[in-house]
């Protein structure tokens, strides 16, 4: 209050300024001392014996008297605390306001306009500085004597918290020793409360939320008993085959034709597959086993482990003894060429049965498709086929736009490469065919078997048979989100997929653990090569003219980057090259694929188009020039080799920039068996001058094609 009154009532010039700077400073720099002081106590306590020897030893003086050093102590604290009060009194005093009467005049000099003279103003200054000066080293000094004695009470608070386990006596004293130790720290300034602050024990409490780096356990998915525990099928293909005779239930005319085309053995994917889908339709069309709805089915298993022989023997089998043409069977690809390839399939194992099989992909035009599917009678119209490949864009439009294709004696939907299906976006033609399968009524009027949508057993829903919906889903990287399976609709579905299957010592067979999401073919050898974004041309023409590669199938992420790097091989010579894209014609593609099967041609660059399901024989080589982005385009690339147990290589060129995040990528799914290949520079060399002379060239023919674009 006294700096108060000083500031208020006194002219604030430049020395008052400095002179309280000096005692700020000056005030900062003793408690600053005091909190050293305070630290060097603290470490001095700690330095000394914690333990004693007995429990009487706690109370005794230095002289050996028991009793004497608790009477010095409450001695020393009285004293201690006399003094302490008195001068809290002297500074009340001092502290308190003026008259009156002294501030009445003070503010009449303030007011007054008329300056006294200067020894006046400088005495008057003088006097004043002097004055707060005395005072603040009065107010210190006490602050001074309180924090000294505040330390004394709280190293007696220490001593006394270590001997409350000693007795019941001692605990009373000590709480009567704290009770009057409190009563003196509520009297404490403000600085003593820092004092208290920079003495205080470390706590032992837990400050939940705390920084402190802690394992982060991975949630575990919780997946429908289907998928967390589906059947197994041996991925060794080799050790597990399966003679076509011991597999139940195939028609003798199907083992004939397999026989005529080289096939003595199934796949394990095969042996456990068609079993199932043919024990579903062992009833006939109406029921499935026992008389219930047939159970849906989902098959994961690696590239080239036979899965559309899985279900093209079934379906076939199935169908043999139709009576009236129908659509029963219906198959959805997503690319034209691997839709050819099942048709392919198809026709080879119909031929001579009377079934149909009919193409829809969009090569031919739709006028001619429709006379593929359907034709108009006098009574009206009729199908002409009993099993549809197609694609989803072009089925959409006949089921929308063909007059008389119907779907309503559909018995099986195969959906292969079921998890591009879905993320393509081709859930709307989904939609489309289930709800043209359960139409009740056709443009011929009512049918029999009338169809409705399955719903909740009943008496009145079991007394009318209708023919069910079968659904079969295929691929290699079947998905195993829930969410994105629920939209399928499937009806009790079971799954097959493949695991890897080791050899113990002992010779028996342990399955690894199943977590792995997806399974390559077991003859495949993988490797990546580290490079720049410039040398990755000439690893290329390295490994196919140095390392002499053959019937290499080389990816690219787009079809420019395809065109550009053919355009580059071509025009720096010695291979025989060719690309494979959709931005050539359909026939185009037909024959640089069967040129390719012939060996006519020994390097292939193509996009993801050949990537899905199409199986290109003989691939020894596949090259990844652009490095996938995903993990689902990774096993598709390098499963166009190693197909059917064969052996294959595949490569991977891998921008330093892109290493890291590519082996993790590899090793969330399980992959670890990938190896560094690195390519030293010198070997490179050679090819540089020649190299350089194909960039000229490329850059002249692209300009070419740009201007024959224009025209």
């Amino acid at each position: 209050m006294a700096l108060f009154y000083v500031r208020r009532y006194g002219g604030e010039d430049e020395q008052e300024e400095e002179a309280e700077a000096e005692d700020r400073a000056r005030v900062l720099l003793e408690r600053l001392q005091q909190q050293a002081r305070a630290r060097q106590l603290q470490k001095q306590r700690e330095a000394q014996p914690q333990g004693r020897e007995g429990p009487g030893d706690a109370g005794l003086s230095p002289g050996g008297e028991p009793g004497q050093g608790k009477g010095k102590e409450k001695r020393k604290r009285e004293s201690e605390e006399q003094p302490s009060a008195h001068r809290q009194k002297k500074l009340k005093t001092k502290q308190q306001p003026r008259s009156p009467s002294e501030e009445r005049a003070g503010t009449e000099e303030a007011a007054d306009g008329s300056s006294p003279t200067k020894k006046k103003k400088a005495n008057r200054k003088k006097s004043k500085v002097q004055q707060e000066r005395t005072e603040a080293d009065s107010e210190e000094d006490i602050k001074q004597q309180e924090n000294r004695n505040n330390f004394k009470n709280r190293s007696n608070k220490r001593k006394k918290a270590d001997e409350e386990t000693q007795g019941d006596e001692k605990e009373k004293k000590e709480s009567s020793e704290k009770a009057e130790g409190n009563q003196t720290t509520e009297e404490e300034l403000p600085l003593a409360a820092s004092g208290e602050e920079a003495d205080c024990p470390p706590s032992s409490t837990m400050i939940i939320g705390d920084y402190d780096a802690k394992p982060v356990q991975k949630v575990q998915p919780f997946l429908p008993q289907w998928l967390a525990q589906p059947k197994r099928v041996q991925k060794r293909i080799k050790d597990n085959l399966c003679p076509i005779s011991d597999v139940p239930g195939i028609h003798p005319r199907l083992l004939k034709k397999l026989q005529m085309n080289g096939i003595e053995s199934f796949f394990p994917v095969q042996a456990e597959v068609i079993p199932a889908i043919l024990q579903s339709a062992s009833n006939g069309y109406l029921l499935g086993r026992g008389g219930y709805r047939p159970k849906d089915i989902c098959v994961s298993a690696p590239t080239g482990s036979g899965k559309t022989l899985a279900f093209v023997i079934p379906i076939v089998q199935v169908l043999l003894d139709r009576v009236v043409c129908h659509v029963r069977a219906l198959v959805v690809l997503p690319t034209k060429e691997l839709a050819q390839q099942v048709s392919k399939v198809f026709n080879i194992y119909t031929d001579g049965t009377g079934l149909k099989v009919a193409l829809i992909t969009g090569q031919k035009s739709f006028a001619k498709e429709q006379e593929v599917l359907v034709q108009k009678k006098v009574t009206g119209y009729c199908s002409l086929a009993d099993i549809v490949v197609a694609t989803p864009g072009r089925l959409t439009d006949h089921i929308n736009q063909t007059p008389g294709f119907s779907l309503a004696q559909l018995r099986f939907l195969i959906v292969d490469e079921a998890d591009r299906m879905i993320d393509d976006m081709h859930q709307n033609c989904l939609n489309q065919i289930v709800k043209a399968a359960f139409q009740g009524e056709n443009d011929s009027g009512f049918m029999l078997f009338q169809r409705t949508k399955p719903g909740p057993i009943t008496a009145a829903s079991s007394c009318s048979p209708q023919i069910p919906l079968q659904k079969l889903l295929f691929s290699a990287t079947l998905t195993q989100d829930p969410e994105k399976l629920q939209q399928l609709d499937l009806f009790q579905p079971r799954l097959f997929t493949s695991v890897y299957s080791e050899k113990n010592r002992d010779g028996t067979e342990a399955e690894q653990d199943t977590n792995n999401k997806y399974t390559l073919p077991e003859e495949l050898s993988q490797c990546y090569v580290p490079c720049d974004l410039n040398s990755k041309p000439l690893l290329l023409l390295y490994f196919m003219l140095k390392m002499k590669f053959t019937r290499v199938l080389c990816f690219t992420n787009s079809r420019e980057a395809s065109h550009r790097l053919f355009l580059l091989v071509q025009a720096f010579g010695g291979v025989t090259v060719a690309e494979f894209s959709s931005r050539l014609p359909p026939n185009e593609r037909k024959r640089t694929m069967k040129e390719f099967d012939q060996g006519k041609i020994q390097l292939l660059i193509s996009t993801d188009a050949t990537a899905r399901g199409i199986d290109v024989k003989g691939v020894n080589y596949v090259i990844n020039y652009d490095a996938p982005q995903f993990i689902r385009t990774y096993i598709h690339r390098v499963g166009r080799t190693a197909r059917a147990g064969t052996a294959g290589v595949a490569f991977s060129l891998v921008l330093r920039i892109q290493e890291r995040r590519f082996l993790r990528m590899l090793r969330d799914a399980g992959i670890r068996d990938i190896q560094k290949h690195p390519v030293k520079g010198n070997s490179l060399k050679p090819l540089v001058q020649q190299y350089e002379a194909a960039l000229c060239k490329l850059e002249k023919t692209v300009k070419d094609e740009r201007a024959q674009k224009r025209a």
